[in-house]
């Protein structure tokens, strides 16, 4: 608990107080980056670049091919013993109902409907939320909801505070915003944690889903073993450009904006190995890439789903990323959807310290 504490309070003055030091010696006025709701526009954002759009299509494409290999490899199609439930519960029929009311809501402008429809998100996250863990209970017996209730639960309250600092971060670099509906500072607190709240359930019940497959088990299992050279100073070089990182994110938001995504999981992994902890990289050091791969696959197939619910919704984000916004799938540039790998990764390095709170609470 002392060790989860401390890391938690170095990362949130990390994140916290680097960006807002780096503005504040460069002269820029705090205030704007504090403004709740945040609706100032005061970030000009660099034009498309063909050349930047290519160099950053290459290193995306070169990072993902380890990632995608795996599955071509032959491997062992033999079913294990676990239970298998043939019938979908009854309460995941509930979330398709849920979700289904939800996604008419949201995309449709009945005028009967105007008071709900800028509240959607939640009910359709929580109906997807539902439906995932339905899905593992119908393949494996069992799920995070029913099998490990207090982890689930635990899991809402942490995810609304975890997105809040992205929300904190996008201040210095404000690659996305929101429309449709204004609220008064209270009820965007409201809304907007109740909304980042099914972040970490919604990755974490997609991720286990994808870990329950056989193939995906026997593909990534043993793949390929990476160990690094001289772990304990590595972490400590790597912990000090992430934080050097962030402290001039703000004036060179045109080019650092990645390491929104990037540094968080990368100092909490520095700082556990700093402090000689496990962590989520550790297993591939014996070629067992599942969890690594998994998270970022779970990431993106949220993703995916968070950017076709909020196309068409009346309260929705609108993105604006330097160099590289075009090719929109939804309202999202399609590099813009390589964001989502290293998002999934952080999702998992909380759920990780989370379950070390209590024993009972691993798989």
């Amino acid at each position: 608990m002392k060790t989860f504490l401390l890391k938690f309070i170095i990362l949130a003055l990390i994140l916290l107080g680097f960006p807002l030091g780096g503005v504040f010696l460069a002269g820029l006025p705090v205030s704007r980056y504090l403004e709740f709701p945040p609706l100032s526009q005061y970030i000009s954002h660099a034009s498309f670049s063909w050349p930047v759009f290519s160099a950053c299509f290459i290193f995306i494409f070169a990072a993902i091919i380890p990632l995608i290999l795996p599955f071509f490899k032959p491997g062992d199609t033999t079913r294990d013993n676990r239970p298998e439930i043939k019938k979908f519960p009854w309460w995941g029929w509930t979330g398709l109902m849920i979700g289904s009311v939800s996604w008419i809501l949201a995309w449709t402008r009945f005028e009967w409907s105007s008071l709900f429809q800028p509240h959607t998100f939640t009910p359709l996250w929580v109906s997807y939320i539902i439906v995932v863990n339905a899905l593992g209970m119908r393949k494996t017996g069992t799920c995070m909801m029913t099998g490990r209730p207090g982890f689930f639960l635990l899991l809402f309250p942490v995810s609304a505070v975890f997105w809040w600092f992205f929300e904190f971060l996008n201040r210095f670099v404000q690659n996305w915003r929101y429309e449709g509906v204004l609220f008064s500072s209270w009820e965007y607190f409201l809304y907007a944690t109740l909304s980042f709240s099914t972040v970490l359930p919604a990755i974490l019940g997609t991720r286990d889903l994808i870990l329950s497959g056989d193939r995906f088990q026997n593909s990534t299992k043993n793949y390929l073993p990476i160990k690094w050279p001289m772990p304990g100073l590595s972490a400590i070089i790597i912990l000090v450009i992430s934080a050097t990182g962030l402290a001039v994110i703000g004036i060179l938001h045109n080019y650092l904006f990645p390491l929104l995504w990037i540094s968080p999981v990368l100092i909490i992994i520095s700082l556990q190995v700093i402090m000689r902890e496990p962590s989520i990289l550790s297993d591939i050091a014996s070629g067992d890439w599942r969890v690594v791969i998994s998270s970022a696959l779970a990431a993106l197939v949220c993703g995916w789903f968070w950017e076709m619910w909020n196309y068409y919704s009346l309260a929705r984000w609108v993105y604006h990323v330097p160099f590289v916004h075009r090719f929109q799938v939804f309202e999202m540039p399609i590099l813009g959807y390589a964001g989502y790998l290293p998002f999934g990764l952080e999702c998992a390095v909380i759920g990780r310290m989370l379950e070390q709170l209590k024993p009972s609470w691993k798989k």
